[in-house]
């Protein structure tokens, strides 16, 4: 399965998305550089309104630094264009990723909302090349997450067989199914939200299957202020030991 068009597929549901940016190529990018000579790369994917320089004015850098974290991090502009032009994840790997790798031992994906979704595109696409993921409110669709929660959540819920190119929703859930029986030999996957959040119905049923320390809820909405206080919780989690990589892993390019 291919999350490319599956995240086109979902954003086709989400209002206010006529009027697209340009995607110039590379990616626009805003550097926080950590101190010392971090050996780990933190890439913020923001929301769908949102720019790279809200993840400073959040204060993301200096809250990881409180946390232990010695990283850099890399906010990207990865605005709705690239994603309906369905080439986020060939900009992200091209422009990010594979010239970090040169440099970084560790990368980690952090996604606001849809940026979210970004991230769980570009770790199935690539998963050689992501060693943790940090999703605040990620967009997950909405017309599935009834269906999954009549079916009493992830582990009680099956995909339809054969499921159908189209079915996006449906394709997201089934890859997330993934981590019903564990997070070992999985990408470190971290979720929070907020109790008000448009998206916590959703988000609570992905919480459902993860390990209780990776999943951290707070009263709050789908805004800054609530990410923000998730982000003081969440930040420690770059410094926690990771899954040891595969004998035959390779990072590709």
């Amino acid at each position: 399965m291919r999350l490319i068009p599956l995240v086109f597929g979902l954003l086709l549901a989400l209002p206010g998305c006529a009027r697209l940016r340009p995607t110039p190529a590379p990616l626009r990018t805003v550097r926080y550089e950590g101190s010392g000579q971090p050996r780990t790369l933190v890439v913020l994917l923001p929301g769908r309104y949102d720019s790279p320089g809200d993840f400073g004015r959040a204060g993301f850098p200096e809250m990881a630094a409180r946390a232990g974290a010695q990283v850099d991090m890399v906010a990207v502009d990865a605005h709705l264009g690239y994603y309906f032009k369905r080439i986020i994840v060939e900009r992200l790997h091209e422009d990010v990723i594979v010239p970090a790798r040169r440099r970084y031992e560790r990368i980690w994906l952090v996604g606001v909302s849809v940026g979210g979704t970004g991230s769980l595109a570009y770790a199935e696409s690539h998963p050689e090349n992501v060693d943790g993921i940090v999703l605040l409110a990620p967009f997950l669709g909405e017309e599935v997450v009834g269906e999954v929660a009549a079916a009493g959540g992830l582990r009680g819920w099956q995909p339809p067989h054969p499921l159908a190119p189209d079915d996006y929703q449906r394709r997201l859930w089934a890859w997330l199914k993934r981590y019903e029986g564990g997070s070992e030999g999985e990408i470190p996957l971290y979720l929070g939200y907020g109790t008000r959040d448009s998206f916590a119905r959703a988000n609570g049923l992905l919480g459902e299957i993860l390990p209780e320390e990776r999943v951290f809820i707070l009263p709050g909405g789908h805004d800054w202020r609530t990410w923000r206080a998730l982000w003081e919780d969440l930040a420690p989690a770059l410094v926690a030991p990771l899954r040891p990589a595969p004998a035959s892993a390779e990072r590709r390019e």
